[in-house]
């Protein structure tokens, strides 16, 4: 990558352009149902961007090129930083309560293993998917999990199309949606806010600072503890994800795959 085209100037006027409209706009709750949806600044600069993306909308190619979009990409894992670092600063005050929380917080990462559960069913049996059923739903396929499949089966193979094309998507849609689903569960009040902050932490940086922010806006007196939660268990996930992955996850996807693909088949049969 040519560091030269992050220097571009429009691509700085930009960013800087979309930053201040967002804040701008600020925070907008529409009732919805029982609860309330948080549009949050996050939602209007994603909304931007996509619009001016050269690689969706070849007209704008003349505002950002194609290049310089593509050099940009990247600098998203820096400019989350700050506030990765700031989740370490309110961890250590706040290690009472995530001491008390006690095996609720390690217990978690078991809750990854929904999206196999609830999934791999709906993918092999409705979407009659093959194996690029397992890579898709062994795990919410982030960069650790990529690297299981590879080492596994190779990321050609049918199991990493499978978890590739999920990476995409939420890298593309994963942060928007959990600001959006975690703000609006909040409202609900019908869970500990503190379980809702746990969740956050599935071991992505963008989707742990959504959903934490979006949840420190609806319950801004609990900021700091909630912060505090959503940091600690995004750094168990880091510690612990890798191992549910490999010892617990792909192996059962494995089990449930050969089940509901020999079911599938008997329907079939049934059915001609």
């Amino acid at each position: 990558m040519d560091l030269k085209l992050l220097l571009d100037w429009r691509l700085h006027l930009l960013v800087i352009l979309t930053s201040m409209f967002s804040e701008w706009i600020g925070i907008i709750r529409i009732p919805l149902g029982p609860g309330t949806l948080l549009l949050l600044p996050l939602l209007y600069a994603f909304i931007i961007g996509v619009l001016f993306n050269p690689h969706l909308f070849s007209a704008m190619g003349k505002a950002i090129p194609k290049p310089v979009s593509h050099a940009a990409g990247p600098i998203i894992l820096i400019a989350i930083l700050p506030f990765i670092a700031k989740f370490g600063s309110t961890i250590g005050p706040a290690i009472e309560q995530i001491i008390a929380a006690g095996p609720a917080l390690i217990l978690q990462e078991l809750g990854n293993l929904g999206t196999m559960l609830i999934a791999l069913p709906f993918a092999v049996l409705v979407l009659k998917m093959g194996r690029e059923a397992i890579g898709a739903t062994y795990s919410i396929a982030r960069e650790p999990n990529i690297a299981i499949i590879s080492d596994r089966y190779g990321l050609r193979s049918p199991e990493g199309i499978g978890i590739m094309g999920v990476y995409v998507v939420g890298t593309m849609f994963g942060t928007l949606y959990f600001a959006l689903m975690a703000g609006y569960i909040a409202s609900l009040d019908i869970l500990d806010i503190r379980a809702l902050a746990m969740a956050c932490g599935v071991g992505s940086g963008s989707m742990v600072a959504a959903c934490s922010a979006a949840l420190a806006e609806a319950v801004p007196a609990a900021k700091d503890e909630l912060l505090a939660f959503a940091g600690a268990s995004n750094l168990l996930t880091y510690a612990t994800g890798l191992y549910v992955s490999l010892f617990i996850a792909l192996p059962v996807t494995e089990w449930m795959f050969t089940r509901l693909k020999g079911t599938r088949q008997e329907v079939r049969h049934e059915n001609s």
